[in-house]
This record gives structure tokens, sequence and C-alpha cells, in this order.
């Protein structure tokens, strides 16, 4: 009876994301409509990047000197080049905005980058039946206040365990809380192309071809323009 009452008290909080644009360079969008009023509180979502993504650090702090996105990325340093099966998990905390249509909804948005994953070997596990396409699956973000002049109910907030600041211009610790009964959450999936091993031969000699033609080409430009002592 205790737990009814409980998750009759506690609006659900609902969170969308998708990806928008196409190919390996994508926009993740994450709208959270909070199941109470939470004004004065800090409102971000977690979002856990799997290696087949991940988001520039560079890319990000530009973005963060506009004030066009905010958020902080763990590990901050993060090899941009990897393939997927070199890569490792990021953890992603995207400071979301107040909607002006709606008081209990905020959104945010921030570039992703799909990596190159391994070639297939005709068709494999992992990979769709004659499309040779990887399958990304992105959880979807955990939600999470801030409050640091109101208080949050306890019967449907919890502390949780995130060391971040409660905004990107910030370097103190804030007491982050997430919802104690959280919905079931739909996850999106990001196809990416991936190559064939039967291809490597010819990949390779083009590859080596196009690789001698432009430096001979900057070799006689430099013959016929340079200026030697």
């Amino acid at each position: 009876c205790v737990t009814l009452d409980v998750q009759a008290a506690c609006r659900d909080t609902t969170v969308t994301q998708e990806l928008l644009k196409e190919g390996f360079h994508r926009d993740l969008l994450v709208k959270v409509e909070l199941g109470e009023d939470a004004g004065g509180c800090a409102v971000a979502a977690q979002v856990r990047l799997p290696p087949g993504i991940y988001v520039d650090p560079y890319e990000l702090a530009t973005l963060q000197q506009h004030n066009l996105t905010k958020a902080v990325l763990f590990p901050d340093v993060i090899d941009v080049e990897a393939p997927e099966y070199l890569a490792r998990d990021l953890l992603l905390l995207l400071f979301l905005e107040r909607d002006t249509r709606c008081s209990r909804c905020f959104r945010a948005a921030v570039p992703v980058h799909a990596r190159y994953h391994r070639p297939a070997q005709g068709t494999q596990e992992g990979t769709q039946e004659g499309t040779q396409e990887a399958c990304v699956v992105l959880e979807s973000p955990e939600v999470l206040l801030c409050c640091c002049h109101s208080h949050l109910s306890a019967e449907c907030w919890e502390p949780a365990e995130v060391d971040a600041p409660c905004s990107s211009d910030s370097t103190s610790p804030c007491q982050w809380h997430s919802t104690k009964h959280r919905p079931a959450y739909e996850e999106s999936m990001l196809r990416v192309p991936v190559g064939l091993r039967e291809h490597n031969s010819l990949v390779c000699a083009l590859t080596l071809l196009t690789t001698g033609l432009c430096s001979g080409l900057i070799l006689a430009a430099a013959c016929k323009y340079g200026h030697f002592p």
C-alpha cells in the first residue's frame, strides 16, 4: 500500500531523445518533461555514450564559448580518431534549458559523431543482412535535478552519485537527485555503414595510388615554383 501511495504521489518524468540529421555526424536532441515544477533547480540529462558514438571535446568547448550548449564530458580527453573497437564508453552530463512554452519542459542538443567499425565479412552478427550496417544502441538518459534553494520530495527523488557541478560554468561539486520511480524509457538506435573485408585490397590499392599521385603533384609544384638556396 505504501508503494502504491508513493507511486501515485510521484508523477512520471518523461524523456525523449532524437538523433537528427543523417550520416556519421548527428545532433542528439534530449527533451524532458518533469512530473513536478522544478523552480530554481538545475535540470540535466546524464547520457551514457557507447564506444560507437562520441562527442568531440574541442567542438563542445567551441559551442560552450558561444553559449550554444552546456555540458560536461567524462573523461574530458578523448581519442576522436579511434575506431569503435578501440574506444570506450563516455558519460555526458547535458544541462537542459527551460522550454518557454512549458514550465515543466526542458531541452538541449549536442553534436555527436559515429565511429568507424570493423569491416564486415559478408553478413555477420551485428550487421543487417544485405545492408552492411552496424547498430549502435543509445540508452535513454537519466534525468537529474540540482536544487540549491528548494527541497525535492523525498518520496520521489533520491541523491544520485554524480560528481559534477550544478552548471558548466562552475567547478564546485553539487548534490544531484534522480527519480526513485523511473518509468520505462525507449532506446535510440544509430545505424552505421561498415565496409567489407573483401574490398581491403581494392581500398589499399586506391589509397596508395591516390597518395602517390598527390605526393607527385606536390613535389612537382615545389620543384617548379619553389626557391631553393
